[in-house]
């Protein structure tokens, strides 16, 4: 391949080996996760699972999803009755979200899915390859 303008080659940008290995995971993840979930509704859900309670905005940031991403994720969770809302009884102006216990039924249900998606999407490196990529992704994070 030859490279573009100033020597600039696309495939050698990380942005884009990165959105091409997110856009495989989420062909995967899409296959076989359970009840039609997204990626950033399984997250809320796991984290919530994990959690029990939490802000919408604390769990906007230990999802790494913006306030209205998340707010949005939390909608439409809410809209299928997997979690449920309530003002915070220390201050009206913020919203507590807990998983409900059928949202607790498909954490249960799609751990092993999840953790499938995952193997099969590091599948094509070798098991410390897979290690070493986590923990570089993790420091650039």
């Amino acid at each position: 391949m030859t490279a573009g303008p100033g020597g600039y080659r696309l495939e050698d940008q990380i942005g884009f080996q990165l959105r091409r290995a997110s856009q495989r995971h989420g062909a995967i993840f899409a296959a076989h996760m359970v009840a039609d979930l997204t990626p950033t509704q399984w997250a809320a859900l796991v984290k919530l699972a994990e959690r029990e309670t939490v802000s919408q905005n604390l769990l906007g940031r230990e999802t790494a999803m913006d306030a209205a991403t998340i707010k949005g994720v939390v909608d439409r969770l809410q809209r299928r009755r997997l979690v449920e809302t309530r003002p915070d009884p220390e201050d009206g102006r913020r919203m507590l979200i807990a998983v409900t216990p059928e949202g607790k039924r498909l954490v249960e249900d799609g751990i092993s899915r999840g953790l499938m998606i995952s193997a099969e999407t590091l599948n094509p490196l070798k098991p410390a390859e897979q290690k070493r990529l986590l923990d570089l992704l993790r420091r650039i994070a």
